[in-house]
């Protein structure tokens, strides 16, 4: 996959193929962005077109709104990488600032899709909006498109158990914990990424030492508190290692803040100031406060049985 980042303003250093593209943020890359991808790909092959996504450096609202935080599915370094997994030819990444936000969807479909990008067909996504304000819809683009000789075509969503996949609903499963139905919906475990940092160490001191996440530097959004069977990997790691998180303000010790807590099983090695992505299972329970300490510990050995008989289960399949 070939991947181009733009401005508005960038002159091109080679003149583009035409193409058959579609756009959007595309953030989490989930079953419902694939759907679409893939129409793009299998029209772009039969027409003996190059095959492109276009997406954003950041998301809209980053720029749109100030008091704006992300929550994201994905950092845009895992998004190219979940693209270059649906066989698209290339990516080309805008970067989104004020002058981007400005443009109409005429304009936008003029000056950057045909006359840059050279695109000739463009998949719409069934709930996709673009231009300032996202005032215009699907019927615009496509007389827009018979204006300046593009063919525009919208497609339809992507149904998984009745459920119209997309990424707010992804978000809300997340939100409330349900991870397994979040990783049905985007075809792979929800992951986060994070720098690991020194805690309190409380949990060495019970025998469950723990890896603490600073994910604030990555914008994504993090499930609802609770314990989950996950897997992590370390930066310049291939291998995935069997963990338990823990995500919550540590009641049991007083905690306020909110912290998340990794303990990987059979290991003990130095990780501070690493890059860990944790890649979410599944939720074992929710947040506790317990009486006493040794309560706590007696917990925490049950979760970790639960956890180990569901990676030797996961061996078996």
């Amino acid at each position: 996959m070939k991947t181009v980042f733009l401005n508005t303003t960038d002159t091109l250093s080679e003149e583009m193929l035409p193409c058959v593209a579609t756009v959007g943020f595309f953030d989490g890359v989930h079953r419902g962005h694939t759907y679409l991808i893939n129409r793009v790909i299998e029209h772009a092959k039969a027409a003996g077109l190059r095959s492109l996504v276009v997406t954003f450096d950041k998301h809209p609202c980053e720029v749109l709104r100030q008091e704006y935080k992300p929550e994201l599915l994905c950092t845009l370094d895992s998004k190219l990488l979940l693209l270059s997994k649906t066989g698209i030819d290339e990516v080309a990444v805008l970067r989104f600032d004020e002058e981007l936000a400005s443009m109409s969807a005429h304009d936008f479909m003029h000056k950057i899709l045909k006359e840059r990008l050279n695109v000739r067909k463009l998949f719409v996504g069934y709930d996709n909006r673009f231009g300032h304000h996202r005032t215009e819809g699907i019927d615009d683009y496509i007389r827009y498109g018979q204006e300046m000789g593009m063919e525009v075509m919208r497609n339809e969503s992507f149904m998984l158990n009745d459920i119209n996949v997309s990424s707010s609903v992804v978000r809300n499963y997340i939100r409330q914990g349900e991870v397994e139905l979040a990783n049905q919906c985007l075809g792979y475990p929800y992951t986060i990424a994070g720098i690991v940092k020194a805690g309190e160490q409380e949990g060495r001191k019970i025998g469950f030492p723990t890896a603490n996440l600073d994910t604030s530097g990555f914008g994504q959004l993090i499930p609802a508190p609770g314990v989950y069977a996950v897997k992590v990997r370390l930066m310049q790691t291939v291998a995935t290692k069997p963990a338990m998180m823990n995500i919550g303000h540590r009641p049991t010790f007083g905690g306020t803040q909110l912290t998340i807590e990794t303990h990987i099983f059979n290991f003990d090695e130095d990780i501070y100031g690493k890059l860990m992505l944790v890649s979410m299972m599944y939720r074992i329970r929710e947040e506790q406060k317990f009486d006493t300490v040794e309560a706590l510990q007696a917990q925490l050995k049950e979760d970790q049985e639960q956890v180990l008989r569901h990676f030797d289960q996961e061996k078996e399949l």
